[in-house]
């Protein structure tokens, strides 16, 4: 595969190899290291000659001061000498001897004053020397000192990044090499391979409890599937972390060629539709992008997608490591959740079925209300009804009692007043009766002999 380059000097484009690339980003990767270490050093230099030049500056402004005081002090000094022999030049003769006396003894004072004020301006510039010397021995330690930190970071940025260089040189060589020997289909397939091997050999210490398999299960919303789930739950069975795996990968011979982004949408859809905390790319596209090449890259803010990342290869196993141990620090308040949770579904239940009771309760309870309503309305209807037949009964009895009084007052007369055909067939009656009752007392006397002897004694 060739490359385009354009002279800067003739703007000329002429093409190179990828050896040829390859060597030319080494050269300029190289001269950039070595002039951010120039770079770096230069300041060092003019930070040391800074440091230098304030520190002789400032000791200069102290001893100004200082002799600028001692020279104003020794001029008064003289100018107070000169004032003292000036009155003495206009005292009398008389006056004179006593006057030298006492110049004498001030002229010795002054010179005593003198001798003293040059002893302590000496001791003064001696002790502002010690202290700038003092002072220009530690500037100088300090500047040593940054010099060999200066120089240790130097080389280690050098050896930083000639390794950086050299490991992403390996990658590029191996990278080149594998793309060339296999087909599309290949590229795509030895990526999960990858990532699956490197998972694997710590499965058995690492992530034994982890579940860590391929997404075979078709969305029947969106019709797609991730390539791999990982899963893994604490031994509560409250799940720890969980993360919706995509590889992709292609042939540097492509000739449309992918962008991490296109493939955005459709991980988060998958990542939703088997309820997983994350998403992660797996990705070998955009080669050749600083932005991704840095290794672990959170998407989340650019693709609008929660929870998502993008990854090379080489940092598969760091980025579940990485996640697995920050939901391992919020485990605990996990569990404390889904505990409250629990406990709000008791809760929740247990009010159900007091709301259940309560409603089967009120329904029964006005169900017997109902009945309870209408066998009282029933009861009262009976009541009616018998009090209505109390009453009947009491008018018939009245009514009887009526008839039987009237009854009672019946007799013949009253029967055949007014009647006399009926008044003569009752008198017939009566007589058939008196004359029925004479036979019979006839008859009962001819059957009871002794009992007429008993009622005639006399006769023979």
């Amino acid at each position: 595969m060739s490359h385009d380059l354009t002279c800067p000097h003739c703007h000329k484009v002429f093409s190179v190899d990828e050896s040829e690339y390859a060597s030319l980003l080494n050269q300029i990767s190289k001269q950039e290291i070595a002039a951010e270490v120039q770079e770096k050093l230069a300041a060092s230099e003019r930070e040391k000659a800074d440091a230098v030049q304030l520190a002789e500056t400032k000791l200069r402004a102290e001893l100004q001061d200082a002799l600028t005081a001692k020279e104003t002090e020794i001029l008064k000094l003289k100018a107070e000498a000169n004032r003292k022999i000036t009155e003495l030049k206009s005292k009398s003769s008389s006056d004179l001897a006593d006057l030298r006396s006492q110049n004498v003894a001030e002229l010795a004072k002054l010179q005593s004053q003198l001798d003293q004020s040059k002893t302590e301006q000496e001791l003064a510039i001696t002790k502002a020397v010690a202290n700038v010397e003092k002072q220009r021995d530690e500037l100088k330690n300090q500047l040593e000192l940054k010099e060999t930190e200066q120089k240790l970071l130097a080389t280690n940025l050098k050896e930083k990044y000639v390794a950086e260089l050299k490991t992403k040189d390996e990658m590029i060589a191996y990278y080149k090499d594998m793309k060339v020997r296999m087909s599309t289909k290949m590229v795509g397939e030895t990526l999960e391979q990858h990532c699956e091997t490197e998972f694997n050999k710590l499965r058995p210490t690492a992530f034994q409890n982890a579940y860590f398999e391929k997404d075979n299960a078709v969305s029947k919303t969106t019709g797609s599937k991730g390539d791999y789930i990982y899963r893994e739950n604490d031994e509560a069975g409250n799940e720890i972390i969980s993360i919706m795996f995509e590889m992709k990968n292609e042939n540097e011979t492509t000739a449309t060629k992918h962008k991490n982004e296109h493939f955005f949408k459709e991980l988060d859809k998958d990542r939703r539709e088997k309820k997983c905390e994350y998403a992660v790319l797996v990705s070998m596209l955009e080669a050749d992008s600083e932005y991704y090449n840095e290794g672990i890259v959170d998407v989340s803010f650019q693709s609008g997608f929660e929870k998502m990342y993008v990854i090379r290869p080489q940092f598969f196993i760091t980025m579940i490591t990485l996640l697995r141990n920050a939901a391992m620090n919020s485990l605990k308040y996990k569990a404390e959740l889904a505990t409250v949770r629990n406990q709000n579904v008791d809760i929740t239940n247990f009010e159900a079925k007091i709301n259940a009771f309560k409603d089967g309760f009120a329904r029964n309870y006005n169900l017997a209300s109902r009945k309870f309503k209408a066998a009282i309305d029933e009861i009262d209807k009976t009541i009616d009804h018998l009090q209505k037949t109390k009453e009947n009964l009491l008018r018939s009895e009245d009514n009887l009692r009526l008839a039987n009084n009237k009854a009672e007052d019946l007799t013949i007369k009253r029967l055949t007043r007014g009647n006399p055909t009926m008044a003569a067939k009752f008198a017939e009656l009566e007589q058939v009766d008196e004359a029925a009752k004479l036979i019979d007392e006839s008859e009962t006397n001819d059957e009871n002999p002794s009992d007429k002897k008993s009622s005639h004694p006399s006769e023979p």
